[in-house]
């Protein structure tokens, strides 16, 4: 039985012309019924300019690909986007890119194009995934015309439901990335880099995912924001 999101994302298919994302809408979402360790995800980290998806514009994207609970480190890719304006200041001093990096990117129709021909069939993960969400959305929209239909698993929300599960009292602090990889003793990573950060989720969500299987595995429906 398709899920409301595949039926979403069959309906959008019809009324998609031919382009990268139609391509994309063809493949099948994976049931939620499905063991989670039999599941392909790609975990995805973005920097942008500013927090609205509506205004502020994608800088660069890493990603890397999980199979099940095990991370495929050779598909790790960064990619630095090219913008058409300068970098806010204030912006640029926490991810660290320039102007004359974001100069040399590469542009945002090139990189979704390779995102979406490797997210296709497969789960987003993120940390706070609204972000992620948002963005690439509105660049499928301004690029092709439609939304980006994607099943989610946010390594934010699971600690929250966690806490919340365990009556454990928690502060806003304590659900960001790097401070929950420190309560699994995860590997410390530069914040603000697209690429470790999406390998600081990858990492994060695979514990997260030990934390709840009993060894029987789990159904994806389990993670799903």
């Amino acid at each position: 039985m398709l899920s409301p999101l595949d039926w979403r994302r069959r309906w959008q298919l019809r009324r998609t012309l031919p382009c990268p994302l139609r391509d994309y809408l063809a493949r099948p979402l994976p049931p939620k019924g499905q063991d989670y360790r039999t599941t392909d995800f790609v975990a995805i980290d973005l920097e942008t300019t500013g927090l609205d998806a509506s205004r502020d514009l994608i800088l660069s994207v890493g990603y890397v690909v999980l199979h099940g609970n095990r991370i495929d480190l050779s598909s790790t890719c960064h990619r630095v986007v090219r913008i058409d304006r300068s970098i806010p200041e204030a912006s640029a001093v926490i991810h660290q890119i320039t102007d004359d990096q974001s100069a040399r990117g590469l542009e945002l129709i090139d990189v979704m194009v390779e995102l979406l021909d490797v997210l296709a069939g497969k789960v987003l993960i993120a940390h706070h995934a609204s972000i992620e969400c948002g963005f690439l959305g509105n660049a499928c929209r301004r690029l092709w015309g439609g939304g980006l239909p994607v099943q989610v698993v946010d390594t934010q929300v699971l600690a929250h439901r966690t806490f919340e599960r365990r009556q454990t009292a928690f502060k806003a602090s304590d659900l960001r990335l790097h401070s929950l990889g420190e309560r699994f003793n995860l590997p410390r990573y530069g914040a603000h880099n697209a690429l470790s950060d999406a390998l600081a989720a990858a990492e994060l969500f695979l514990a997260q995912a030990a934390y709840r299987d009993n060894g029987q595995g789990l159904p994806l429906k389990e993670f799903l924001w």
